[in-house]
């Protein structure tokens, strides 16, 4: 995932921004995606960044299911067969507050649909999905009402890393960056 030329490319980076910060190369050396996914853990930011990517799992037993109903669903002894990123057209950026992480988000952008994923809030990732009324383009207002009613659509939590105000912050924080830089993105493409 961090070296992959194709999945640099599709992403602008942010599929590598995603795992830069996982502990070492050599513990992303002996981490598999397949792990990363199929565990479903809240603090994934390989979870969080394949949720942007509107993807899917195949299971052995329960077919190809979409992985934001994977990613919801309870842990079971199926198989992971494969992942399946669909080839769309789209713009994406990973940001994160690191201290484990303390809070990620991911965004998804295609023509006239944005995928928004919050992660490590310490629960599981959650996707909130709108669409758009132009292709590729916010006005600064749009921006933060949309980070705003992300704030308010995702609950937080407290750990030992952070509390739920200070990362119900940063949902509205990392939001508002992620949707300016990934709109920047797209309109210098």
């Amino acid at each position: 995932l961090e070296l992959h030329k194709g999945l640099a490319d599709y992403t602008n980076g942010a599929m590598r921004e995603s795992v830069r910060h996982i502990v070492g190369v050599q513990f992303r050396n002996c981490a598999t995606v397949g792990g990363s996914i199929f565990g479903r853990y809240g603090f994934s930011d390989v979870l969080t960044m394949f949720l942007a990517m509107d993807s899917y799992v195949e299971l052995y037993k329960g077919g190809i299911i979409p992985m934001k109903e994977f990613s919801q669903m309870k842990k079971d002894r199926d198989i992971l067969v494969r992942i399946i990123v669909k080839k769309v057209p789209m713009h994406t950026v990973y940001l994160s507050q690191r201290n484990f992480p303390v809070l990620t988000c991911a965004v998804g952008l295609e023509e006239k649909k944005v995928r928004i994923v919050i992660g490590a809030r310490p629960q599981k990732a959650m996707l909130i999905e709108k669409e758009l009324e132009s292709s590729f383009k916010f006005k600064v207002e749009e921006v933060e009402a949309l980070a705003e009613e992300v704030q308010k659509l995702v609950p937080t939590g407290s750990n030992m890393r952070a509390s739920a105000e200070y990362r119900s912050h940063l949902v509205k924080v990392l939001t508002k960056r992620a949707l300016v830089q990934v709109e920047g993105d797209a309109n210098e493409n």
